[in-house]
């Protein structure tokens, strides 16, 4: 691979891996922030309105870090990838600019309110901040789901003279099935990220005894919705994606599940090593016929393996897909195990008192952060040589005019700046953590016993 090529595409790997880590979190916690202030309303409980403006204040921190992060990954498509940007833009600008048009606006501005206008707006019309802040972030990933499923499933487009990409269809393009079920097995990741991180600190307070209250509403809200956002995010949106991909980019699916060779009755891979050179699994446990009955719904179905394709159109780095998604297909089964056992204690009445489970949920923390960062690895890797599927390949696509020595240096000079802002991030959400969401309350309670507040 020429070395230019390379580094750009370390580059926006590097950049838009280091910002998802935050929307993935907003994305995640504003659904709860809305949950929390609508069990408000209904209860005058104030415990979960200060719950809600604890973790509005988590979000706010994200969303500033979402954005300072995000903005220069807008230049890299005129830089590193001008000629993709040339090619392409008369498509993927339109959902671009709808995202921060729109989404971004519509979050910014609400947010804002949520975060300071409580007493002028009263509670029905802080409710209804939280709501908008709450749109605007999902539409922001609805956006942003539609340019990658473009790349992904190409709909809805027609060729200019010049080999330009135009939208036929403006409601084809949004409406693009691949789009519709990424974005709601994405938003799934999203929410599970969001209730782990609730649900960790509300493990953490207990197990240090401090805001003992709040970290019961903490818990309660998280479980319940985890528990049915991990359940999603592998069947329907999981298998539906998947069945998907193998009907529109059956190569890729073959290389994430390691299938070399077509099968009849394809087993399912659930450990080993994929040897790309020889063509073959090292040291693999499989169950055989699952692949066959999972894609087709039969157990007898014939699966493509890689060798049904020419060997140009595999994806680029067979092993990094392969682990990646058998990372996030492993956690998510993780995932779904924790949530169950923890609503199985809370039903019980004992979730609270379980330092055992109080333990894995606090160390579960960082898990749903690396799950979403292989299932968009998945993605990408999977959809290599190509930039836009079957029509763009990625070679295509970059600058002619930036070097090595120029990607090598802003690279260098993302990594040291995101460092810096990572310090920063894990300062601030540190501190409020340790502040607690207790401020209004007098000082002899700051277990966070629930008060009346004016």
């Amino acid at each position: 691979m020429d070395e230019a090529l390379l580094l750009h595409r370390l580059q926006f790997a590097f950049t838009i891996t280091f910002h998802y880590l935050f929307p993935q979190l907003t994305m995640g916690l504003a659904p709860l922030i809305v949950i929390l202030k609508t069990v408000y309303l209904r209860t005058g409980n104030p415990l979960y309105n200060r719950a809600a403006r604890f973790w509005a204040k988590v979000f706010g921190i994200n969303f500033v870090m979402g954005v300072v992060t995000g903005i220069p990954m807008e230049f890299q498509f005129g830089t590193d990838w001008a000629q993709f940007a040339r090619v392409t833009g008369g498509v993927i600008g339109q959902p671009l600019v709808m995202e921060g048009v729109f989404s971004f606006f519509l979050e910014s501005a609400f947010l804002g309110l949520f975060l300071y206008g409580e007493n002028r707006l009263g509670r029905v019309g802080h409710w209804w901040a939280g709501l908008a802040v709450f749109a605007g972030s999902w539409l922001s990933g609805f956006f942003i789901i539609v340019t990658d499923a473009w790349m992904q499933h190409p709909v809805a487009f027609a060729r200019n003279a010049a080999g330009e990409f135009q939208v036929t269809s403006f409601w084809g393009l949004l409406l693009n099935p691949w789009a519709l079920i990424q974005y709601a097995h994405n938003m799934c990741g999203a929410l599970t990220t969001g209730v782990f991180a609730m649900a960790a600190v509300g493990a953490y307070y207990l197990l240090e005894e401090r805001f003992l209250e709040d970290a019961r509403a903490f818990l309660r809200v998280a479980v319940v919705v985890g528990a049915a956002a991990c359940v999603v995010q592998i069947f329907p949106t999981g298998d539906l994606h998947g069945k998907f991909m193998a009907a529109h980019q059956p190569v890729t699916v073959a290389a994430m599940e390691g299938l070399f060779k077509t099968e009849a009755g394809a087993p399912i891979v659930i450990l080993g090593q994929p040897d790309a050179e020889n063509e073959r699994i090292d040291n693999p446990l499989v169950a055989n016929d699952v692949l066959s009955f999972l894609i087709y719904g039969t157990t007898t179905a014939s699966v493509q393996g890689l060798n049904a394709f020419p060997k140009q159109d595999w994806p680029t780095n067979i092993p990094l897909l392969y682990y990646s998604y058998h990372i996030m297909a492993g956690l998510g089964t993780i995932f779904v195990a924790v949530m169950a056992g923890a609503v199985f204690l809370l039903w019980r009445g004992a979730l609270f008192r379980t330092r055992w489970m109080l333990w894995i949920l606090l160390l579960c923390t960082p898990l749903p952060y690396i799950a979403n960062t292989a299932g968009w690895m998945t993605a990408e890797t999977g959809r290599q040589p190509w930039l836009v599927y079957g029509l763009l390949r990625t070679t295509q696509g970059d600058s002619q005019y930036v070097n090595a020595g120029n990607g090598l240096f802003t690279l260098l000079g993302f990594m040291g700046l995101y460092g810096i802002l990572a310090i920063l991030f894990l300062f601030l959400v540190s501190r409020t953590i340790a502040h607690g969401p207790a401020e209004e309350v007098a000082p002899g309670i700051a277990s966070g016993a629930p008060v009346t507040m004016a």
